[in-house]
């Protein structure tokens, strides 16, 4: 994609939820706020962890900045590594009740829409950039079934009909930070930091991803 410098970059984490005082991708995403990263300055926008507030509060971001690139940041427990997703599917299945209470089960995230859509991120290429940089990172194929992939899907759904042409956006999953849950690996949030600037920069600059192996057996 063509950066300008009037480039706006909508950076979002979520607020903390069940029980963990910090939630790590709100703490990189407002870390990286206000920085100008390959000509595009980035928004840093919390979103609540809950089903259908989240969207909202995006939707105002979205209409507010107009950005060039959108990144939904969250975590993801026992993961040690930065992991672009690589597709949403249209599906609310909570595990557990988000910060209001709210546990859909086996409900779509948008009626009528389609079962799932990619990232327009480039996601290996974002990867490949992070681990020359010492940032551990990989490909994930699922975002899960809670409000992490419910803001992904709504993301992509609107981009989808917007047909903006330049405009990517996509959702990364962050660590745990070191000893925020007991017996889960972490990464320190310097180090995610640096990993998130460096995919910010690459989804500014490179337009083609690569075609290289990022699959997985299960």
């Amino acid at each position: 994609m063509t950066a300008h410098a009037t480039s706006r970059i909508l950076l979002t984490g979520f607020e903390p939820f069940e029980q963990n005082p910090i939630n790590p991708s709100w703490e990189v995403a407002r870390a990286l706020g206000g920085e100008v990263i390959a000509g595009g300055t980035v928004h840093a926008v919390q979103l609540p962890c809950v089903f259908g507030d989240a969207i909202k509060v995006l939707d105002e971001a979205l209409a507010a900045l107009q950005p060039a690139l959108v990144i939904s940041l969250g975590y993801a427990g026992g993961r040690s590594e930065i992991t672009p997703e690589r597709v949403a599917i249209n599906i609310d299945d909570a595990r557990i009740p988000d910060n209001a209470g709210k546990q859909p089960v086996d409900e779509a995230v948008v009626a009528n829409a389609p079962a799932a859509y990619f990232s327009t991120l480039p996601i290996k290429a974002m990867v490949r950039n992070m681990r020359e940089l010492g940032v551990a990172a990989s490909v994930s194929n699922t975002a899960g079934t809670f409000v992490c992939n419910h803001v992904f899907y709504a993301l992509m759904h609107r981009l989808h009909r917007r047909g903006a042409p330049g405009m990517r956006g996509g959702f990364i999953h962050t660590p745990v930070l070191p000893g925020q849950v007991a017996g889960q690996p972490g990464m320190d949030l310097e180090t995610q930091i640096k990993g998130m600037r460096e995919a910010i920069r690459t989804a500014m600059t490179v337009d083609e991803d690569l075609r290289e192996t990022a699959g997985q057996l299960y």
